[in-house]
């Protein structure tokens, strides 16, 4: 019996330090995409709107299309967190099916060290972007929105999601092996 005690998620002691900062990461991942399905659900609801509006003869709503174009982009860039926390990104196994469970482990860290380091080179050149349009005061078309609210909201969501690549590869360091897991009381 080892005496570790373990959380639902199967980190033992060791992950202590790290704790706070995965349940941080976690709460912002959720509110994130909380807030993103928000935005989607405002969206659908203007389309809903518009298509109603038009097809009974008042007119749509106007700038519909900004608005669809901004909330998706919004949204788009708000769900990476909880991805890059689930680990529901585009990934090919078909080769590192064969390997051992400690070589895909190791190439798992690997991919998420390369994430976080990705992330951070997008947020650093999006952060540019912002500034940028913030000082040449970009605005949509029809409804006259700054563009630089979209930079916003993607420094955020790139942001948190270089953080959960991070918080993704130091819990993968002190997650306990297999052999150690056996040994833990059920």
């Amino acid at each position: 019996m080892s005496g570790a005690t373990r959380d639902h998620n199967g980190r033992g002691n060791r992950a202590a330090p790290i704790y706070f900062l995965g349940q941080f990461v976690d709460r912002a991942c959720i509110a994130s995409a909380t807030v993103a399905g928000a935005v989607m659900l405002a969206v659908a609801v203007t389309v809903t709107l518009s298509v109603t509006m038009r097809y009974i003869g008042i007119g749509g709503i106007r700038g519909d299309f900004e608005i669809v174009e901004m909330g998706c982009g919004i949204a788009a860039f708000l769900f990476l967190p909880l991805c890059q926390r689930k680990g529901n990104h585009v990934m090919v196994d078909i080769f590192s099916m064969a390997f051992p469970q400690r070589t895909r482990t190791i190439l798992d860290q690997l991919w998420e060290i390369l994430f976080c380091c990705g992330w951070v080179i997008i947020s650093w050149r999006v952060a540019y972007g912002l500034i940028d349009m913030f000082d040449y005061n970009d605005r949509s078309m029809l409804l006259r929105m700054p563009t630089w609210i979209i930079y916003g909201f993607a420094l955020f969501g790139l942001g948190l999601s270089a953080l959960t690549a991070l918080s993704n590869v130091i819990e993968q360091f002190v997650r306990p092996t297999t052999s150690s897991q056996t040994d833990a009381p059920q």
